[in-house]
């Protein structure tokens, strides 16, 4: 097998906010990679630190300690102009809310290619046009939506013009950060799927941030779990689902709907209990269980997880 090419890198990340006492961490220690061309997912309930690591990557929070690399270029902390200029366009966000993060008094037009403009990235206002034209159609809009303003869309329509506003940059990277949870259900699969197509027509690379373990199964290639700030458990997606070892990975499982009744009926809902982990004498470690599963517990943990896999 080649070795796959490291887009992104996270060593050791922890953020936190506020000072002194109230003090707050709200991601510790978190490693992971992410390789081009595939979809990388991030998944937890809500205030876990998925977003926060999401906008730590693409450098709106800051990071209190630890690295994160873009091919190889360190890209947190301070860095020179023209890499921050090249990160910016190379890495974008899709954001969780279409309602909150698209601007009401501006015309899609100038929401669309507000990037292009900052960055002058067009060669006259005609091919600034043709971009955002372009754009719209490559996310299922008609050209002459440009024209109006957001609240004249609905919220799958808004999402629609939230991920345009990110592709038209041409980045390589994207973090996709809940960008279905505000929609209707028949209009996710829609948003997803057209998420799919777009990777694939543009050899993009994503971080999918999501708490809903059904969606991620159908667009991850590899997902990693997190509690409370600290990634529990990481694996590819169908090693994740048949063989989950961490008790929070099988207790948010677990809650996933299953579209028999009958199935659903018997099926028995597990709930975690951070208290059956003792580590005052032996402390966790984050460990590769399995060639690509990686798990985070002590070794009397680490040895009952080899004793499942088997």
């Amino acid at each position: 097998m080649a070795e796959k090419e490291k887009l992104v890198e996270v060593k050791d990340l922890q953020v936190t906010f506020g000072k002194g006492r109230r003090k707050f961490v709200a991601v510790d220690d978190v490693n992971f990679d992410i390789y081009k061309g595939e979809t990388f997912s991030l998944v937890g309930e809500s205030g876990s630190g998925k977003t926060t690591i999401g906008r730590a990557i693409v450098r709106i929070n800051p990071v209190t300690k630890g690295e994160i690399l873009f091919k190889g270029q360190k890209i947190n902390g301070k860095i020179s102009k023209e890499l921050d200029t090249e990160v910016i366009r190379k890495m974008q966000m899709i954001f969780q809310d279409p309602q909150a993060s698209l601007n009401e008094r501006a015309k899609v037009d100038y929401i669309v290619s507000e990037g292009l403009i900052n960055f002058h990235l067009y060669k006259d206002e005609e091919d600034r046009k043709q971009k955002v034209q372009n754009a719209l159609k490559e996310v299922g809009l008609l050209p002459e939506f440009a024209s109006r303003f957001p609240h004249e869309f609905s919220g799958g329509q808004r999402q629609r013009i939230g991920i345009a506003r990110a592709l038209i940059m041409e980045p390589e990277f994207v973090v996709c950060d809940e960008p279905i949870s505000a929609l209707d259900v028949s209009i996710r699969a829609q948003v997803l799927n057209l998420l799919n197509s777009l990777k694939a027509s543009k050899g993009l690379t994503y971080l999918f941030i999501a708490h809903d373990l059904s969606v991620v199964r159908f667009i991850s290639d590899r997902i990693a779990v997190i509690h409370k700030g600290r990634i529990v458990e990481l694996a590819e997606t169908e090693e994740l689902f048949l063989n989950p070892l961490h008790p929070y990975t099988r207790a948010l499982l677990s809650a996933v709907p299953i579209p028999d009744p009958e199935m659903e009926k018997q099926k028995k809902l597990l709930v975690y209990d951070p208290s059956v982990h003792d580590y005052s004498q032996d402390g966790p470690v984050w460990c590769e269980i399995k060639e690509g599963h990686f798990v985070y517990g002590n070794q009397k943990e680490l040895e009952e997880y080899r004793r499942m896999l088997k």
